[in-house]
């Protein structure tokens, strides 16, 4: 899994660095420049909980300990230690305005980045404020709208958060989805993992669909297609429904060619052999334009 991640992490460490300079001189002193610091320190988290969460994000330089070379997985994370990872695991390079932050402010540029991000969407700009739970949640939400769509009517960000599998419940004996409880750094560093995971496999499905879209040829009344290769994380599936009620699956590698005119619609799908989430679904229903359709799963399921 790490080494599937190396090329988009190197990216991302560079983001990650920048971010942690311009976060550094805050008042609650975290992320300096050396973003990538040797990962052997554990000293305070080698034992918890958040243990493999903490260290893909230290390998990947979207979060930072504090100076003394300590995570602290249990001290409540703040406003702008969430948004910084955000930016960086979005890898935001764009700018727009946050007045509420004034000139000279040590975390104007990051936020300035998450405003145009639209990381910052209908949240209060406080820096120092220590998060909950629903406002952890807002921010991730408001962070993968472009990825994922909005999260489902009818919960609060908390609530369709836990639903989705992305922030923990309640400890036993409470409410589920209680907004109001305290997030830790440890908390924060489970959660920007599952955001870590899913970009890239968003990105991945996106680049195996395109392979798949330019093998797709209308010649002489003939359709042809080639699935990819893919890779070992991804399980990539093509199925191919003909007007006579007849499904016909092709899997990574394979190859297929019908008819024209007697295909009625084509599908594909990328799905983490892992945890089988979504990375990527497409269909085709109008031939021979070889229009697409982009159906991969959303927050808000229909």
């Amino acid at each position: 899994m790490k080494i599937l991640w190396k090329g988009l992490g190197t990216s991302l460490m560079m983001v990650g660095i920048t971010i942690g300079q311009t976060l550094w001189g805050g008042t609650w002193g975290v992320y300096p420049a050396a973003a990538a610091q040797p990962l052997q320190t554990m000293s305070d988290f080698a034992a918890h909980p958040a243990k493999e969460s903490i260290l893909l994000g230290l390998q990947k330089g979207y979060i930072w300990k504090y100076p003394d070379g300590r995570f602290y997985p249990d001290k409540q994370i703040v406003q702008s230690q969430f948004v910084a990872s955000l930016v960086a695991i979005r890898g935001v390079k764009e700018t727009a305005p946050v007045p509420e932050l004034p000139v000279g402010h040590w975390a104007k540029g990051t936020y300035e980045r998450a405003q145009k991000a639209g990381i910052l969407a209908d949240v209060k700009i406080d820096p120092n404020k220590l998060l909950t739970k629903e406002e952890a949640a807002q921010l991730v939400f408001n962070a993968w709208k472009p990825y994922r769509g909005v999260k489902m009517k009818g919960y609060t960000h908390t609530g369709a958060l836990i639903t989705w599998g992305w922030m923990d419940p309640a400890p036993a004996g409470q409410p589920k989805f209680r907004e109001d409880l305290p997030v830790s750094r440890g908390d924060a560093a489970k959660i920007l993992a599952y955001l870590w995971k899913d970009k890239w496999q968003l990105e991945m499905g996106a680049k195996w669909a395109e392979e798949f879209h330019r093998s797709l040829k209308s010649t002489n009344g003939m359709l042809t297609g080639e699935v990819p290769k893919g890779d070992n994380l991804l399980y990539l599936n093509v199925k191919v429904y003909t007007k006579d009620g007849k499904v016909f699956g092709y899997e990574n590698n394979g190859e297929f060619r019908f008819p024209l005119s007697s295909v009625k619609e084509i599908s594909f799908m990328a799905i983490n052999k892992i945890d089988s989430s979504n990375a990527a679904l497409y269909f085709y229903t109008q031939f021979p334009k070889l229009t697409r359709e982009n159906k991969t799963i959303q927050f808000s399921r229909p």
